[in-house]
C-alpha cells in the first residue's frame, strides 16, 4: 500500500483520482480525500461537524461517483469543506458521513471540483486491497 492512500493521475483537461483501501469502504473514503485535497489543504479543515447521508445503489462503480458527488453537493449546499469520510454499504445501501467545517477565510482555497464523472471509473479488488478510480471535472 502506499504512503497516501489516494492519489492522482494524468487527465488532459481534468484531474484522475484514485482511492486505495483494505475495503471498497476505505478506498471510497480514500477517494474522496483525494478529491477534496484538491480544493484546500485538509490539514487545516477542523472536523466540527459531521454530515450523515444514505443512497441506494447495487453497483459499486455507480456507488463510487455517487458518493463523491453526493458529497461535493453537500459541501455547497452547506458551505463546508470536509476532511473526515466514513462510508459503509449493506448490500445495496449505503451509509455516508463526512466531517469538517464551514469555509472561512483562514483556509486556502485550491481549485474548485464540480463532480466527479464517469470517465475511466473503475472499483476493483487488487492483489493488497481495493482500488476506486475516477476523473474528476475541475
Amino acid at each position: 500500500m502506499p504512503a497516501e492512500p489516494w492519489r492522482y493521475f494524468e487527465h488532459d483537461a481534468d484531474v484522475g483520482i484514485i482511492g486505495c483501501g483494505a475495503t471498497a469502504e476505505q478506498a471510497f473514503e480514500a477517494g474522496a480525500h483525494a478529491v477534496f485535497a484538491i480544493i484546500t489543504n485538509l490539514d487545516a479543515v477542523q472536523p466540527t461537524s459531521t454530515v450523515t447521508f444514505e443512497f441506494e445503489e447495487a453497483d459499486f462503480e455507480f456507488a463510487f461517483v455517487t458518493w463523491l458527488n453526493l458529497l461535493l453537493g453537500k459541501s455547497r449546499e452547506l458551505g463546508m469543506i470536509f476532511s473526515r469520510f466514513h462510508v459503509q454499504h449493506h448490500g445495496n445501501w449505503w451509509c455516508a458521513k463526512a466531517s469538517g467545517e464551514r469555509w472561512h477565510a483562514g483556509l486556502e482555497r485550491g481549485v474548485e471540483v464540480k463532480g466527479a464523472t464517469l470517465t475511466m471509473l473503475s472499483v476493483k479488488q487488487t492483489e493488497p486491497g481495493w482500488e476506486a478510480r475516477c476523473v474528476v471535472d475541475v
